[in-house]
């Protein structure tokens, strides 16, 4: 039985990180949100990462630690919001909170939201999402993550909620990676999946597609990726080059 899925997780391109790079002759921060502006106003879908802070505020960051995106030896995690909001990135910007970047989206920009978590502590971040998204009920959001116990979660918690795996095989063995996506499947029961675009074609993607489950693929970066993500993926996450 194929899974029912929003039209709008592929109706579009996603940008990894907002439109960040050189954009219009400025140098826009990964995750910032002049970036996130950017990919608005092109048209794109957004795909940004969050943290919690040290008191459960959702953060729009990648690293664990800020120190390369702002020089600041300390991690996301062992700071107050109220701290954090006075960091800025390389831009101008200042870290954007989950909450101020679902409001510059509107309801109408989609969005995936990966969830940065290791291990089965996920509650403090995912909480944290959680709600920022109750205040955008129907809002085109899907969460996502590379860690299954954070997207259970949503499964679970947040029943109705878009919820995605992000798979790689990057760096796996063939018998470890097969058990850990297995595990990971299992524990998630995803609607959708992000698969690293230097694993496709595979067989779980074709499985996938074949299933009703769609196939979003990151990161893609050429035009010789987009050739193989038009062929084996339903919709991309994308980096420069692509104007």
């Amino acid at each position: 039985m194929s899974k029912r899925t929003p039209d709008w997780l592929t109706a579009r391109p996603f940008a990894h990180r907002g439109l960040h790079g050189q954009t219009d002759g400025q140098r826009l921060s990964e995750n910032g949100m002049a970036a996130f502006d950017a990919a608005i106003a092109k048209g794109y879908g957004i795909e940004c990462d969050v943290r919690a802070s040290r008191d459960g505020v959702a953060f729009v960051f990648h690293d664990t630690a800020l120190t390369r995106m702002t020089g600041r030896d300390a991690a996301v995690a062992a700071l107050d919001a109220a701290i954090l909001d006075q960091i800025t990135l390389p831009d101008g910007g200042t870290i954007p909170r989950l909450s101020a970047l679902l409001a510059r989206c509107g309801g109408r920009t989609p969005l995936l939201v990966e969830i940065k978590a290791d291990g089965r502590r996920v509650e403090a971040v995912c909480a944290a999402v959680a709600r920022d998204l109750a205040a955008w009920p129907g809002a085109p959001v899907a969460v996502m993550s590379f860690n299954p116990w954070a997207v259970r979660w949503f499964l679970r918690q947040r029943v109705g909620q878009v919820h995605g795996l992000v798979l790689t095989q990057q760096g796996k063995g063939r018998l470890r990676g097969a058990i850990e996506r297995a595990l990971a499947l299992w524990l998630s029961k995803p609607d959708f999946l992000a698969c690293d675009i230097r694993d496709l074609p595979s067989r779980l993607s074709r499985h996938a597609q074949t299933k009703g489950t769609p196939v979003l693929t990151w990161t893609v970066r050429s035009a010789a990726e987009q050739a193989i993500a038009a062929a084996h993926a339903d919709q991309i996450i994308f980096e420069r080059p692509r104007d």
